[in-house]
């Protein structure tokens, strides 16, 4: 154990000065500035029940869990709960359940608001974890007459480069939906000024990355980064957690297991309160 510690902060040792050199020195001064800022939304009334709902809910469920069979027991409950916690805070409609809920998305008009309203003729790329909201995304865009790109996982290598040349080329296109999972590396996307991170999370590296595929070489505008969170919910929460611990940068978090897995039960209290 003490002599993986050691390897570990040897690596950081050395990789350290290293990342630091290119991306400060040879990077930065090439780049124009970048900002990233929160959009803090507030649920309105018929999103915020189904909210506090799921959430009261899943609390009585975990903490009765953790208290009989101690918090290794309940990770999977936990795992679900945040789930459908983030889920909601897109919009219920998201929600794979036999109960269907409606579309009552306090981010979806925010979004809607913003590109139709405040970006101007400019360029967004806009990320989400989750199809579903992508996908309601989507029809509201078609709705409202504006054109744009979208691709996932799923989409075929000819499909995503005739979007990307679509999107960096045509000035008519002014918005590419992009899965997180899917849009995180590798995309050059420099024709996009403003990046919208519909549902950031407990990763920071990766929603980065996703800011980055715009902030990159080749680009002369300025950038402008949102993440939206929703108030008073999971979101804010985690956002609160990762300022007070400072977990997310002590251990080498790689995916939703790891995050749990690095909770105490006063966290997982804090949470879901």
């Amino acid at each position: 154990k003490f002599g993986e510690q050691e390897q570990k902060d040897h690596l950081r040792k050395l990789l350290f000065p290293f990342i630091l050199r290119r991306t400060k020195e040879q990077v930065a001064k090439d780049l124009p500035e970048k900002t990233e800022t929160i959009l803090f939304c507030e649920m309105e009334k018929e999103q915020r029940k189904i909210y506090d709902a799921y959430r009261n809910s899943y609390r009585d469920k975990i903490m009765g869990t953790i208290d009989d069979q101690g918090i290794g027991k309940s990770q999977l409950t936990i795992l679900q709960g945040l789930m459908k916690l983030r889920q909601i805070c897109d919009s219920p409609a998201i929600l794979n359940e036999e109960e269907k809920y409606p579309n009552h998305s306090i981010k979806l008009d925010e979004l809607t608001r913003e590109i139709s309203e405040n970006i101007g003729d400019h360029k967004a790329l806009i990320f989400s974890q989750f199809l579903g909201m992508l996908g309601l995304i989507k029809t509201k865009l078609k709705e409202q007459n504006i054109p744009f790109e979208y691709f996932d996982g799923s989409t075929s290598a000819p499909d995503r480069e005739r979007a990307i040349q679509n999107f960096q080329n045509n000035d008519e296109c002014r918005v590419f939906l992009i899965s997180l999972k899917a849009g995180g590396v590798g995309l050059n996307l420099t024709a996009a000024d403003y990046v919208y991170i519909v549902d950031p999370w407990w990763n920071p590296a990766v929603e980065q990355q996703a800011i980055d595929r715009t902030h990159r070489i080749g680009q002369t505008k300025n950038i402008f980064a949102y993440r939206m969170i929703c108030i008073d919910t999971i979101e804010d929460k985690i956002l609160q957690l990762q300022e007070r611990k400072k977990i997310l940068a002590r251990e080498l978090i790689t995916d939703d297991n790891g995050f749990v897995k690095a909770l105490s039960k006063a966290d997982v209290e804090y949470l879901f309160s």
